[in-house]
């Protein structure tokens, strides 16, 4: 904070001194003269402290040899209009231009460098056409230099359109990006939450040395193979994610030493696509909140219905309450946050809960499917 402080009173003291030499230069010349009216005495005043506050802004911004070039193209500008008839002179016009164009590259040094070539060609051409047009009139006078100060300001709302277009387009892309770096993160948040649970079942069937544990690895391995390279797509055949499913509901079927009755319905009339790993969340809390702590009778139904451009998933488990509450894992939460980025405005997620039943319908619309 201190050198922060420091290199603004720096700015500002330099800003100070070069405003009151050039208030001297400019009064020597008599381009500048003192007024006794208070007044025009308090407009010189506030003028005087805003030229300043800006010199200040630029010098803490920007290279002080930049500035100071700036400034004195601007003293240029003053003095030979001062000296030379204004209607008479070829050298205001094109000076103002460049120090526009200066002032330009600092502000804007980023746009300025990516059109740089066709913000000179077209002011080179303005320039040449300003020079043409004073050496072939004679009588140049002060309706030329208006009418030539038109063409001067025509480019400028066309430069100015390219530069809001270019900050709404970057925008845009920083809302997708963060987007996408958000749904990264959710995506790299569920692959552990379910291979971390999936990981526990396996370690079990060893401890027991259970003859089904290489098959549940073999099985593991290809969900796996399907979370890491599938996973990482948008979208991907509504076929490959219900195979996923099956693979994961014969996982479980392969641990549990208690009958659990699993049925799994589907209905899919066209080739859709899906964005992956949805629906194995709700799946996994069926599991995991419902068949795990039933002792008899568990059940869990599936629904899948795909046809006129909308998914319908309903799973439904009957489960057993808690003795003490839990804290809400991360599972339903990445969800949540999924499909608002995903299917934004385009998905229904309903949760019924009632013991002894927990029901969950997930609807996606695929209007551009």
């Amino acid at each position: 904070m201190k050198a922060a402080f420091q290199k603004n009173y720096k700015a500002l003291t330099i800003g100070g001194i070069l405003i009151i030499l050039l208030v001297i230069t400019l009064s020597r010349y008599g381009i500048f003269h003192y007024v006794d009216t208070p007044y025009l005495i308090f407009i010189n005043i506030l003028l005087f402290i805003f030229y300043w506050l800006v010199l200040s802004f630029f010098i803490h911004q920007f290279s002080i040899y930049k500035v100071l070039g700036l400034l004195g193209i601007l003293l240029t500008v003053a003095v030979t209009d001062f000296y030379l008839d204004i209607n008479k002179n070829p050298i205001t016009i094109p000076l103002l231009i460049l120090f526009w164009l200066g002032v330009a590259s600092l502000i804007l040094p980023e746009f300025f460098k990516k059109y740089k070539i066709a913000i000179l060609s077209v002011y080179g051409l303005v320039t040449t056409y300003y020079f043409f047009d004073f050496v072939m009139t004679p009588s140049y006078g002060g309706m030329h230099r208006k009418n030539f100060s038109i063409v001067w300001l025509m480019p400028i709302p066309v430069f100015a359109a390219l530069w809001v277009y270019e900050q709404w387009r970057w925008l845009k892309t920083l809302q997708a990006d963060k987007g996408k770096a958000e749904l990264a993160l959710l995506k790299s948040q569920i692959n552990p939450h379910f291979f971390f649970n999936t990981l526990n079942n396996l370690y079990g069937l060893v401890v027991e040395k259970s003859e089904q544990a290489p098959e549940v690895v073999l099985k593991l391995s290809d969900m796996m193979r399907y979370t890491i390279y599938k996973g990482k797509e948008d979208f991907v055949p509504l076929e490959d994610e219900v195979a996923y499913l099956e693979n994961y509901i014969e996982l479980h079927k392969i641990r549990y030493q208690k009958k659990v009755d699993i049925r799994f319905t589907k209905q899919i009339a066209a080739d859709y696509t899906i964005a992956p790993l949805l629906f194995i969340i709700l799946l996994e809390n069926a599991f995991k909140h419902g068949v795990e702590r039933m002792t008899v009778d568990a059940y869990v139904r599936l629904n899948l219905t795909a046809q006129d451009h909308q998914i319908s998933f309903v799973i439904e488990n009957n489960f057993e309450e808690p003795s003490t509450k839990k804290p809400i894992g991360i599972g339903l939460e990445n969800l949540r946050k999924r499909l608002d980025h995903i299917y934004p405005n385009q998905h229904q997620l309903q949760i019924n809960k009632k013991a002894p039943i927990y029901k969950v319908q997930l609807t996606l619309n695929l209007s551009n499917d």
